[in-house]
């Protein structure tokens, strides 16, 4: 099993166990290819949900430019409620299921 493979099993379980979601692991499998190299780097591949200027990115530059979305107060909400929906208390939230999440919330699967 690849590094990536193992990746996307934690990535998976992470989304059954604290998201009470089953995933779709062709679109997990996109979203964490599109996430490039950064799911190795243990900074990058996570997501700070109390970092104002974390989470702009994220709206910058996975829904605007990823997705292809409008900015509008809609992505601001959007956001809190996957962070919301991963728990906030929870320390390590990958930035893989994060967009995994956001793109589901979004409907926006045809990205991919």
């Amino acid at each position: 099993m690849s590094k990536r493979d193992e990746l996307i099993a934690k990535y998976a379980a992470d989304l059954k166990e604290k998201c009470g979601v089953t995933p779709d692991h062709d679109l997990l499998t996109k979203v964490v290819i599109g996430c490039g190299p950064s799911i190795y780097n243990d900074d990058a591949s996570t997501v700070s949900g109390s970092d104002a200027d974390e989470l702009n990115r994220v709206k910058q530059n996975f829904l605007i430019k990823k997705l292809g979305l409008k900015d509008s107060p809609e992505l601001d909400k959007g956001i809190q409620a996957v962070i919301e929906q991963y728990g906030r208390s929870n320390r390590n939230k990958y930035r893989a299921v994060v967009y995994y999440l956001l793109t589901k919330h979004f409907k926006k699967e045809s990205a991919y």
